[in-house]
């Protein structure tokens, strides 16, 4: 079956989900659907509880925006009765996830539309799995040659049989300071800087509680610099933008609630030749994992010799008014409303290739 877009189509904007960035889906939501061409699409809303019950917010009043967002923020969708999600196959003409981290932007629910048929924005599941997990994307950025800081990784498992082992070995390659890592958590979501020994196991046993599979990486002395990719076979890359942060890193509390330090510089200050690796660079990891649809690519550049290291890809980055992803293109000259516009039509595009082959 061939689907395209329509004049006015149906639009099933998903949210929640069952991972520890639950609650940020939210905003990016709010912030979706407020933006998204209502002239263009009708809307309906899907929330997932964290326990993972889908719940049809659109059920009562479809394209009852204010109502919606009122739901959301007020969290009394969660108290709706449950929906069947395969009902989606015939009340949507297109999904687009708005979720962040498992159970989503690691490829399930890619492969669950997949497998229902609808066409969706965004990666598809073998680019959203690898990019989820980070040490599978870091071995991935260095069998292609991109570079990337030295990392170690560890079990939750192994750290519960032999702890001391564990440390000793990431003291061993990394040294201090470093930074544990949920492999498969994102809005720096259980992200812990160890100093010592103590705060390297407390460190890791927080992150343990997050995930089985933990990275701890070395301590990079450098910029947060990003950059936004729109595309399937032919990706566009967006303006490069700098994170700028009073807190010590740049962790939840400063991505999401302490925001009064938080700092954007797009475009960021850094010469022409070093935005053209940086851009270069980035669309060379968007292909490395087969990335379509959209996703952010982060970096950090060492200050002492201007290096830049890939740190990871985002592949639903975060739509909050807040958020970079949106911004960069703006700044490219491409609306928020257009950059919906472009990944929904993308997602069309990919649809149409895969099941008229």
């Amino acid at each position: 079956m061939c689907r395209d877009l329509k004049d006015k189509d149906i639009v099933g904007v998903i949210f929640g989900g069952r991972s520890g960035e639950h609650e940020v889906s939210w905003l990016s939501t709010i912030s979706f659907i407020n933006a998204i061409d209502k002239e263009k699409h009708d809307i309906r809303c899907f929330g997932i509880t964290k326990e993972g019950k889908w719940v049809n917010l659109s059920e009562e009043e479809p394209n009852n925006i204010e109502g919606i967002i009122d739901s959301i923020e007020n969290n009394t969708w969660q108290e709706r009765e449950a929906f069947d999600p395969w009902k989606m196959r015939d009340m949507v003409d297109f999904a687009f996830p708005v979720m962040h981290g498992p159970y989503c932007e690691d490829g399930k629910l890619q492969g669950f539309l997949e497998i229902a048929d609808i066409p969706y924005g965004g990666c598809g599941v073998l680019a959203s799995a690898i990019a989820m997990d980070k040490i599978i994307a870091k071995d991935i950025f260095i069998k292609t040659g991109l570079p990337t800081c030295k990392y170690v990784y560890i079990s939750s498992e192994g750290l519960k049989e032999n702890p001391e082992a564990n440390l000793d070995k990431a003291e061993k390659n990394l040294g201090y300071p470093m930074f544990i890592k949920p492999a498969n958590l994102g809005s720096s979501v259980g992200v812990s800087k160890a100093t010592d020994r103590e705060s390297l196991k407390a460190a890791l046993l927080n992150a343990a509680k997050y995930d089985r599979r933990i990275i701890a990486e070395e301590f990079i002395d450098g910029r947060e610099i990003e950059t936004g990719i729109i595309g399937n076979e032919s990706p566009e890359v967006a303006e490069v933008g700098e994170i700028l942060t009073d807190a010590e890193f740049y962790d939840y509390n400063a991505k999401y609630i302490n925001v009064s330090g938080l700092r954007l510089s797009i475009p960021a200050e850094i010469s022409e030749e070093k935005r053209e690796e940086l851009r270069t660079l980035a669309l060379k990891a968007y292909k490395a994992i087969d990335g379509e649809g959209f996703a952010r690519i982060d970096f950090f550049m060492e200050r002492s010799t201007g290096k830049l290291l890939i740190n990871e890809i985002n592949t639903i980055p975060g739509f909050t008014k807040y958020s970079m992803f949106p911004l960069l293109w703006e700044k490219a000259g491409v609306s928020y409303k257009e950059v919906i516009e472009r990944i929904i039509k993308l997602g069309y595009e990919r649809y149409n290739t895969k099941n008229n082959r």
